[in-house]
């Protein structure tokens, strides 16, 4: 599912207030059901210090780069460890079994960030596309651009659309695309600590860990890291999803999902 829309509403309020307006589905993941879905084990972050998470509204925390060695590509896209999921709950002060919960229910059982080596989940929508097309600084084209071979059904559905958009606006087609197993808009990479939708797309195609780190430093500049750490599956899910959670019971399946993973983690 695509996930994130109210960070991109966040995003407005924290740039004037950003995203798209609210629409009758989550934004980010368009209601699909189609699921979206490391690092070196010695590697351990200790827990930011309140101080610095009380900082979340106002400064911008740039993402934490994978440190997965770059001949390690067999799995890269595939795997993420409990090792990773740690570090990352390390870092935010949060449950790993509330950051699963967030994934399964934006990227499906199987958790996958990744359709092919390389070839991101992505959902491409034109409503966010047509909002943004006009509004980047760069709005060139690429005619050559391709569908990454090896995909089909939905993901080459999908990608088609992205590379099609691509072809006439690049950065607006990433920016109305939807990424990786969180489902994180293109629009919120300034909240993803990048400097632009670019270097996002470099990175979420990346590898998973990478996607998780984008997730982590996302919800950081969202100011969403509290109501995780709280389990306030209400709150976040209204940040996250966007005003229509409620209705289409993101925040219930989250804690299901928590509980869940709670329970299998004893």
């Amino acid at each position: 599912m695509k996930g994130a829309i109210a960070s991109f509403l966040l995003g407005i309020s924290l740039i004037a207030g950003s995203g798209v307006a609210y629409g009758e589905g989550c934004l980010s993941c368009n209601d699909s059901d189609e699921p979206a879905s490391s690092c070196s084990a010695k590697d351990k972050v200790k827990a930011e210090p309140e101080s610095v998470r009380a900082k979340q509204t106002t400064e911008m925390v740039k993402t934490v780069l994978d440190s997965l060695p770059a001949a390690d590509a067999k799995t890269r896209y595939t795997t993420l460890t409990e090792t990773d999921f740690k570090r990352v709950a390390n870092r935010l002060g949060v449950e790993v079994a509330a950051i699963k919960a967030v994934v399964v229910i934006e990227a499906g059982e199987k958790m996958e960030g990744f359709w092919a080596p390389g070839v991101p989940v992505v959902n491409f929508d034109n409503s966010m596309y047509s909002r943004f097309r006009n509004k980047v600084k760069s709005p060139k084209g690429n005619p050559s651009e391709k569908v990454p071979s090896g995909l089909s059904g939905y993901a080459l559905k999908e990608w088609t659309q992205l590379v099609n958009a691509r072809k006439s606006n690049v950065d607006g087609a990433n920016m109305g695309t939807f990424w990786g197993m969180f489902q994180i808009g293109g629009f919120n990479y300034k909240q993803c600590g990048c400097e632009s939708v670019a270097e996002m797309v470099k990175l979420m195609s990346y590898s998973e860990l990478e996607q998780l780190e984008l997730f982590a430093t996302f919800i950081i500049n969202s100011g969403m890291v509290d109501d995780l750490k709280k389990k306030n599956w209400a709150a976040f899910a209204k940040k996250y999803n966007g005003p229509s959670y409620a209705k289409r019971g993101y925040h219930t399946k989250m804690a299901n999902a928590y509980a869940r993973f709670k329970k299998n983690n004893k």
